[in-house]
């Protein structure tokens, strides 16, 4: 179980990353459901760090039951998957927070470690910011489908 929490971790907030150049002529979003559905791919995490040649973490997410799944391969040559379902609140300071929960087949699913402020452009980015460390970023773009694994 704790294997697959520090997955989730590090797939899901790799630690902190640049923000990407994102000036005026990027147009952000409102973080619902609909908006968050759909395909993306960790960009960069750890201060703009990418993950190492061949390794992955998509998450798909489904805008009608607020799941997703998870696939990732960080630290193996095995695709990994999780699902789980996820939450979005409106805090009145922070705007869209989301929070979920993940499980795998063999195992209950358990909370999020943290949960996360979310902001989203129009042009497929979106960046992630724990809520209780703000060094926790991980940047996110959407794809058009999850690639042949």
């Amino acid at each position: 179980m704790k294997r697959y929490l520090t997955i989730l971790i590090a797939a899901l907030a790799l630690c902190s990353c640049n923000k990407p150049n994102l000036d005026q002529s990027h147009a952000l979003i409102d973080v619902t459901p609909t908006s968050l559905a759909g395909v993306w791919m960790l960009e960069s995490f750890d201060g703009g760090n990418t993950l190492a040649e061949g390794d992955f973490v998509y998450i798909e997410f489904v805008r009608s039951d607020r799941s997703y799944t998870l696939y990732q391969n960080v630290g193996s040559m095995y695709t990994q998957t999780m699902r789980g379902n996820y939450f979005i609140e409106n805090d009145p300071e922070l705007g869209a927070v989301i929070r979920g929960n993940y499980g795998t087949e063999e195992y209950n699913y358990f909370d999020w470690s943290h949960r996360y402020i979310v902001e989203m452009w129009a042009d497929g980015i979106m960046r992630w910011t724990a809520k209780d460390d703000r060094e926790d970023i991980s940047v996110y773009v959407r794809v058009e489908k999850l690639p042949e694994m």
